[in-house]
């Protein structure tokens, strides 16, 4: 008897970027939950319920208090990872011999505080989203004024832009630059 070899798995390799075109996704209001954000507080609704609530209630009091708190909680995530990562680098000031760990340790943490630059850069815009909920600017396109749609601020609760005015904006950099 002889074995059937075994299947060999075609390896995948990730796409370039460029080469991603920009499809829309749509999403589907769930009409079964159109109505429990009537009922709810706003730390009780979940990401679909903000979805199914009608067009004509956007950015009503319940949507601002329920991005406020998204944004606190993702604020305070930060700060949290930013205390971990003090600790760590402090834990990690070992002098160590042998230059290639040495090399390896110092890499991990340029690494790490390249990550809370990134984060640093986010609480700003979090700070700055806050400020607009106060202002009642939130949720509102910086350019033309029109709504940002729930599910683009459920994904980027910082945006400021509509998907449109944003996709102008990176087809502008693209072409002329910074």
């Amino acid at each position: 008897m002889s074995a059937a070899p075994a299947a060999v798995k075609p390896k995948i390799l990730p796409m370039p970027i460029a080469a991603v075109a920009h499809v829309p996704i749509v999403i589907k209001k769930d009409p079964k939950l159109a109505n429990n954000w009537k009922t709810k507080k706003p730390d009780e609704l979940s990401d679909a319920e903000v979805i199914a609530m009608p067009d004509d209630e956007y950015m009503n009091d319940k949507q601002l208090a329920f991005f406020r708190l998204k944004l606190t909680q993702l604020k305070d995530d930060i700060l949290l990872n930013a205390d971990v990562t003090t600790d760590n680098l402090r834990k990690d000031t070992v002098v160590v011999p042998d230059p290639a760990d040495r090399a390896t340790i110092e890499e991990e943490h340029a690494l790490e505080l390249r990550t809370r630059d990134r984060e640093r850069k986010l609480l700003k815009k979090i700070e700055q989203s806050i400020a607009r909920i106060d202002a009642g600017d939130y949720g509102y396109c910086d350019e033309t004024g029109e709504p940002i749609g729930v599910p683009r601020l459920l994904a980027r609760p910082t945006a400021t832009l509509s998907l449109e005015a944003q996709q102008r904006r990176e087809l502008k950099q693209k072409m002329f630059g910074d």
